[in-house]
Formats: structure tokens, C-alpha cells, sequence
């Protein structure tokens, strides 16, 4: 009867209506914080990721996939405003603060855009950008800020093996346990609701569903940290009790969440405590894609799974994602829709905000002249056309800057001079600064001159020629 009615109200409809009738769903599925380096299809044997590991199977992985930085603690701010624009980095600084009075009301934010073009649009989850869901979404469900407010969750932790003076299955700790439910549980809900009400709607959906996992409070379930006894967790290759350089991040929250200088046992603790929530998101969403099976639509409907940002989370000194090495600046990406590669994985380089212009483009419609990322669409349609990227550059306020140009990468620290270089194809983990190397200055020089082009692309206002100016 439900396919029957729709039918009816199918045939009711204006041409256009018909026409967005006829486009494919869209299921964006965010994480917050997860590494690229998180699921067991991509390499990592010590995470168990069954549902990410079956998206990887049904459709293509963009494995150097990026993160332009941010211009403050809170790279999801970044990110998300990039993403919910489709600005570069500094462009989506500038006018963070003019969403409210001018962008939304111009209709010209990601699910606006999505709604112009003949979808519902629907959000649950992390927002994290100055404007209201409920303003620019049809539907809009549990919006959550970036950290629980009422967290008991304590930091610079674990002091030692005896120390169980915060536990992640402890309801009782607040943070993302509320009235006993995880907050990802409560998305994976609110995501199954929304997919049993978009069945009566003959309108394709656009779904936005943003955990706030990996993000810490780390909490989960205790079958899902007893997965993962501490002392069998591996140290990361580039474990230091504290980075060499000081690049003024320690000071931040996120490196508070373990002592200084650092102990192996408070990073096994910190990474126990990081896979199992990431396996628990990774059980919600199964449900989600369950869901979508069930509902009939699976088959029309394109997915793709990110997250806003990397996570150093013991890696070089490090907890947190206000960095520039590749664990902390690039995530996951996987596409999965009608006539998309399955199983492969792809090398070229791109930014996770890419996804909004390729939804854009899915959904027929222009794709608007302020919006400076790239379609993904050529290249996952083989076109002859299409135009990879060369480089991906990265910044943190206008302390660390990045750019890496084929498997070359430059780190640069302006407040202190300090460069460092590393070759990825060599050394992914970046254990190896090259400076000293021979040929380093002049890979050095070559790679600056690709920054300061990046800069002008991303509106970047910091002058490097001053802090370095033999590459200038």
C-alpha cells in the first residue's frame, strides 16, 4: 500500500518534483576525531570495525584524505564550517560569524542547497557551527554541541595501572551517557526513526548524521573496553614522552588527557579506551545501514563516511589533533553508491569537504560559484577530465603550517623557525626528519613555493617569508 500511495502522489506531481523524485538519496555519516588509521579494512588488526569494514567492501576508499586545519582548539569547528560552506579554511573563518545574519537567510548552507534541489533534509548529532539545524534542516533531532557539558570524565590519566579513578562504562560519570543511553545510540535512533518516516515522503533524503564519537569522554559499554585489555594494546612506533619541538599545544585540553611527559601505560589506556568507542559507533551504525536495507532504498542511495579530523592519541608526544602529522590531520573517507568501484582504494589526494560539492553534484543541481571544493564524481566516474589534486596543505592557528606535494611533506613551525621533512612513501608513520639529508633545503624550497600558492587558495593572512625567509 505505501509503495501503491507513493505511486499515486508520484504521479501528481509537478515535472520537477518528479525529477527530484528520481535523484538519489544521500547518507552522510560523520565520526569526530577518528584517525584515518582506525579501521581493521584499512590496515589496523587491533580495532574491530565490522560495519565501516563492510562499507569498505561495497564501495571506494579515498585513502589521503585531508583536513585543512583550523584556526583555534577546536578543529571540528573548522572543519564543519568548511564542510556546512564549502569555503577553505581562512575563507570559512571570516565569515563564521555572518552565517547567522547572512548565509542562512541567502540559503546558501550544504543542506539548504541539498533542500533547493528537491530533498528532505534531516540532522541528528554534532553540529558545531554558528547557525541553527532547525533553521536550515527539515528535520532536526538531538543537537549536540562538542563536549558533554556535565562530564566528570578526569584528565591527566591514568597516573599509573592502579589508577580507576574514571571508568568510560560508568553511567554515572555523565558526559555521553544520558539518562543511561549513549549519545551514539541515541544518533543510531534517531537515524532508524528518520528512515521508517522518509519511506511516506516520496521527496530522496538527505541524511546528516554526526557522532560525537571518537571524541573524548571515551566512554562505551564495558563489553566494548573488555575487547581491548589495556596491556595488550600496542605502543605507537613514534611513541616520545613529549614532542621535541615546542609548538605551543600543551596547554590545550586534549593534551591534558594524559600526564606530561607521557607513560606507555596512560596511552594503552587512552587507545583501549579510543577503539572501543569506535567500536560501539561502529555497532550503531550497522544499525543505520540495516535500516536502509530494510527500508528498500539501499540500492539508491549513496554513502559516504568521514570524520572531521584525525586524532594523535599517543603518537610523536601527542593526544590531540591540533597538529600537523598525518594522524592527527587525515581521516577516513569512504563512497559507496550506484555504479561506485567496490572494494578499492584510491590515492589521490583530497579534502573531506569534497563530499559537499559531490552531494551537490549528485543531486543535480549548480554547483554554487562560492563553493571551493572539488566534486568527487569525475574522478569516481573515470573521467578523462578530471583533475586530482597535486597537494593538500594544512594550518593550526599561526603556529604550524603544512604541505605535502606527492609523498614530500613539510611541516613548518613559524613561531620558533623550525621546519621538518618527511618522505611518505618511505616513512608514513613520520619517525625520519630529513632536514639533514642531502638535497633537504632544496625539497624544502620547492615545497615552500607550493605553499605559498596553497595560502592564496585557502586565504591564509600569515607571511611566512618572515619566519623563513632562505626558502622564500
Amino acid at each position: 500500500m505505501r509503495f501503491f500511495a507513493a505511486f499515486l502522489l508520484l504521479c501528481s506531481l509537478p515535472a520537477n518534483d518528479v525529477t527530484a523524485a528520481e535523484k538519489p538519496n544521500i547518507l552522510f555519516i560523520f565520526a569526530d576525531d577518528q584517525c584515518f588509521d582506525t579501521l581493521r579494512a584499512g590496515g589496523n588488526d587491533e580495532v574491530h570495525t565490522p560495519n565501516l569494514d563492510r562499507l569498505t567492501r561495497r564501495g571506494t576508499t579515498f585513502s589521503r584524505t585531508y583536513n585543512q586545519g583550523g584556526w583555534h582548539g577546536a578543529i571540528c569547528v573548522a572543519s564543519r564550517t568548511m564542510l556546512n560552506t564549502g569555503r577553505h579554511l581562512w575563507h570559512a573563518r571570516d565569515i563564521e560569524n555572518d552565517l547567522k545574519s547572512e548565509w542562512v537567510p541567502q540559503k546558501k548552507m550544504w543542506s539548504q542547497l541539498m533542500s533547493s534541489a528537491g530533498y528532505q533534509t534531516f540532522f541528528t548529532g554534532k553540529w558545531h557551527v554558528k547557525a541553527d539545524p532547525p533553521q536550515i534542516f527539515d528535520v532536526a533531532r538531538h543537537i549536540r554541541g562538542g563536549m558533554p557539558k556535565d562530564t566528570k570524565a578526569g584528565y591527566d590519566r591514568p597516573q599509573s595501572k592502579d589508577d580507576t579513578s574514571w571508568l568510560p562504562w560508568d553511567t554515572a560519570q555523565g558526559g555521553f551517557w544520558e539518562g543511561g543511553k549513549h549519545w551514539s545510540e541515541v544518533v543510531a535512533d534517531d537515524a532508524v526513526d528518520y528512515l521508517q518516516m522518509a519511506a511516506a515522503d516520496v521527496r530522496p533524503f538527505f541524511m546528516y548524521i554526526a557522532f560525537n564519537a571518537p571524541h573524548d569522554p571515551r566512554q562505551s559499554p564495558k563489553e566494548f573496553v573488555d575487547m581491548y585489555p589495556a596491556e595488550k594494546i600496542r605502543i605507537p612506533s613514534s611513541f616520545v614522552p613529549k614532542y621535541e619541538h615546542e609548538i605551543g599545544v600543551y596547554g590545550i585540553r586534549d593534551e591534558k588527557l594524559a600526564p606530561i611527559p607521557r607513560t606507555e601505560w596512560s596511552v594503552q589506556v587512552n587507545r583501549q579506551e579510543y577503539y572501543a568507542i569506535i567500536t560501539h559507533m561502529d555497532q550503531q551504525i550497522g544499525r543505520i545501514l540495516d535500516k536502509l536495507e530494510e527500508s528498500g532504498q539501499a540500492d539508491n542511495t549513496w554513502i559516504f563516511f568521514t570524520a572531521d579530523h584525525g586524532l594523535a592519541c599517543g603518537h610523536h608526544g601527542l593526544m590531540g589533533k591540533q597538529n600537523m602529522f598525518d594522524h592527527s590531520a587525515r581521516v577516513p573517507f569512504i563512497v559507496c553508491g550506484p555504479g561506485v568501484d567496490q572494494n578499492r582504494r584510491r590515492d589521490e589526494f583530497i579534502y573531506l569537504q569534497d563530499v559537499m560539492p559531490t552531494s551537490l553534484q549528485l543531486a543535480e543541481t549548480d554547483i554554487p560559484e562560492h563553493v571551493e571544493f572539488q566534486s568527487l564524481l569525475p574522478l569516481l566516474k573515470g573521467d578523462s577530465a578530471a583533475t586530482p589534486r597535486t597537494a593538500v596543505s594544512g594550518a593550526y592557528m599561526m603556529t604550524q603550517r603544512m604541505i605535502t606535494v606527492g609523498s614530500d611533506k613539510m611541516i613548518l613551525y613559524p613561531e620558533i623557525g623550525v621546519s621538518v621533512l618527511y618522505d611518505l612513501a618511505q616513512d608514513p608513520l613520520e619517525l625520519r626528519d630529513l632536514s639533514n639529508q642531502p638535497g633537504a633545503t632544496a625539497t624544502k624550497q620547492r615545497l615552500f613555493q607550493q605553499l605559498l600558492k596553497e595560502q592564496q587558495s585557502t586565504g591564509d593572512p600569515l607571511d611566512l617569508k618572515q619566519s623563513f625567509p632562505d626558502f622564500g
